[in-house]
């Protein structure tokens, strides 16, 4: 038998956590002793609140992905002119070294 510990990823941790989180406020909806209007009234405001959530973590999402492209655009580019420079450099001592033994 194999005596491994299991290791979730932190994504799926956080599925998991937010989809029992969902299941535990709808059964608590469901079962409380409150007059159906009240209930809904609860549950919009509750969608209201998770909808508001849901787009400040997209939007800061959105911030934290732009930088990350900005970075990696300046990391190529950075690249490719360090390689740009080293072609050049070594065209030019392959010249001199055609020169130097050609001439």
């Amino acid at each position: 038998m194999d005596n491994r510990e299991t290791q979730c990823s932190g994504p799926a941790v956080v599925l998991a956590f937010l989809g029992g989180a969902v299941a535990g406020a709808v059964a608590g909806l469901l079962l409380a002793q409150k007059p159906g209007e009240e209930t809904r009234r609860t549950v919009k405001r509750y969608a209201k609140r998770a909808e508001e959530e849901v787009l400040k973590k997209a939007k800061e999402a959105r911030v934290a992905l732009d930088e990350t492209i900005e970075r990696g655009e300046h990391f190529v580019a950075e690249k490719t002119a360090d390689v740009e420079a080293a072609i050049k450099a070594g065209g030019e001592s392959i010249k001199e070294k055609k020169d130097t033994c050609c001439s």
